[in-house]
């Protein structure tokens, strides 16, 4: 359902009560009772499990999967799949500068890039109380799938020229991605790209902001939005990630989530971080209780924070956790509320 979302973030930003958009689609096969091998291979799959978890949980908004061995997988590179656990990319396809030079760009919709958009399409289709993010990986990120992470980390400083064929080959396929989940209905799309945190800042604006802010401003308006996720330690890249231009960036639990606000401008939103492994997995219903309420407290000032896990919670995390998420976040509310009458 197409819906302004600068009107979404405005009413984020001046509500009372504080709003959560967990990165929590590996849970949905909890409810529809399918594999993660299965719910990956299939569109029709995955936007089940997107819709189950939409009824069940009063989420801010509904995501696709966050699978970031398909774009490399649809230049490609092999993946390893095992029946209940994300796929991973192994070897690399790129290994000299001929290979980056001849390196291919896939068609939109070729390996399981076509399921994902057809996910899209009918999650759009399907819920109408909320917005619809998609998911696809960063151009710094796909990159060290295509090279192998330690190589492109190292060809940061060894080899820049050839990494920067690697990235706008990337960028290249990247923004026609994008532009087909636009086109696809959703409200906007989430672009992982975990990789830049592990590069200095001024590398992360040489290597990822820039390409980043290529896709954004192909696709980026008043009625798609894009947020930013990078849940490394990023504390020192808030500014390169504040320059692509995203209405949002998302965090994870390797920053402390009360100093990395001070940083982000008030007008974007930022979401973010409690752990998903150690506490949405693998904590007890207090300690949940306990980590959300402390996060909504210290981002008490900061209008435009919205809770979320820190990255995606993991598979096999129990449902009894994510209610104690969303229960603790209702409690909260519930207290500001008689605080404030």
């Amino acid at each position: 359902m197409k819906q302004n979302m600068r009107e979404w973030i405005r009413d984020i930003l001046y509500s009372d009560a504080r709003r959560a958009f967990p990165l929590m689609m590996y849970t949905g096969i909890e409810l529809t009772r399918v594999s993660i091998h299965d719910m990956l291979q299939s569109g029709k799959l995955q936007a089940e499990c997107v819709t189950a978890l939409a009824r069940r949980y009063p989420s801010a908004a509904s995501i696709t999967a966050m699978d970031l061995s398909v774009e490399a997988e649809a230049f490609g590179s092999e993946v390893r799949r095992l029946e209940n656990e994300p796929p991973t990319i192994t070897g690399s396809i790129v290994k000299n500068a001929e290979s980056a030079d001849s390196l291919t760009i896939p068609s939109i919709g070729s390996g399981r890039t076509g399921e994902f958009l057809e996910a899209a399409a009918l999650v759009a289709a399907t819920i109408a109380d909320r917005p619809v993010f998609g998911c696809h990986i960063g151009p710094f990120s796909l990159a060290g799938r295509l090279c192998g992470m330690t190589d492109a980390l190292m060809n940061v400083h060894a080899e820049p020229e050839m990494l920067h064929v690697v990235l706008q080959k990337s960028t290249e396929f990247l923004r026609g991605y994008a532009r087909a989940f636009k086109e696809s209905g959703v409200n906007g799309i989430v672009i992982a790209e975990p990789a830049a945190g592990l590069i200095s800042p001024a590398h992360c604006d040489e290597f990822s902001s820039r390409y980043i802010k290529t896709i954004i401003d192909t696709v980026q308006d008043d009625d798609f939005m894009v947020i930013l996720h990078n849940c490394g330690g990023v504390s020192r890249h808030v500014e390169t990630m504040a320059s692509t231009g995203a209405m949002g960036m998302h965090f994870g639990n390797a920053v402390d989530m009360e100093q990395v606000l001070k940083t982000v401008p008030p007008g974007i939103l930022a979401f973010g971080n409690i752990d998903p492994a150690g506490v949405l997995k693998n904590g007890t219903e207090e300690e949940i209780r306990r980590a959300t309420t402390n996060l909504l407290l210290k981002t008490s000032g900061h209008a435009n924070f919205v809770l979320s896990s820190g990255c995606d919670v993991p598979p096999g995390t129990p449902l009894r956790n994510i209610d104690a998420f969303f229960r603790a976040l209702d409690e909260y509310n519930e207290r500001s509320v008689m605080t404030t009458v």
